[in-house]
């Protein structure tokens, strides 16, 4: 895939991401949410860390953290020049362009929501590009994740052992767009090795 395409695919994802976090950012309150199929639901949550709401400890986890993840996508920009020069699959560049659109998705979130907006509670909708500044320094924002699909939410047949009489859902974490390409990406990369990764014979 060239590199004309490679942007393409990058631009397209990163505005889909960033038009859905803007709106949900400006549109809901924190922990807001709205039911568009009984599996499928919109959420506004805010993450101050990685996935999975994990966070490095310490005023400066968060810093830490966006830097690396500066560090990161480097690596992976650098990683699909590389592979735009060299000719490789499509499969391969394709998978590279979206997962760096995720990054860098998130990227933006962190490095720019937190001088962009004000804060989010479950009583205010921020507004962007407050009077009175945004709610955190530059570096310090959080990544705003939304989609949610619990695909089983419901107590468990009496006959399953150990679990039955017992309430369990499935697939409870909140994610967004940047996310979904991320894993898209990665996954198409497990599916598709051999194309993405042929072996010179």
């Amino acid at each position: 895939m060239s590199l004309k395409k490679s942007i393409l695919v990058i631009v397209l994802v990163l505005l889909i991401d960033q038009i859905s976090k803007f709106y949900i950012k400006t549109h809901f309150t924190l922990h807001e949410e709205a039911k568009v199929f009984d599996w499928f639901r919109i959420v506004f949550v805010e993450n101050k860390g990685m996935a999975w709401g994990f966070e490095l400890p310490g005023s400066y986890g968060k810093l830490v953290l966006t830097l690396f993840r500066l560090v990161a996508i480097t690596g992976i920009g650098y990683w699909l020049y590389d592979s735009v020069r060299k000719n490789s699959s499509m499969i391969l560049t394709f998978c590279i362009a979206l997962i760096f659109a995720g990054a860098f998705g998130n990227i933006i979130d962190s490095l720019l929501y937190g001088i962009l907006f004000d804060e989010s509670t479950v009583s205010n909708v921020a507004s962007f590009l407050p009077k009175d500044g945004g709610y955190e320094s530059l570096f310090y924002g959080k990544v705003v994740d939304m989609i949610q699909f619990t695909f089983y939410d419901d107590i468990l047949p009496e006959w399953i052992p150990i679990w039955g009489g017992k309430h369990f859902s499935f697939f409870d974490p909140v994610f967004n767009i940047a996310d979904s390409a991320i894993s898209v990406g990665v996954f198409l990369l497990i599916i598709f090795n051999k194309k993405a990764f042929p072996k010179n014979i």
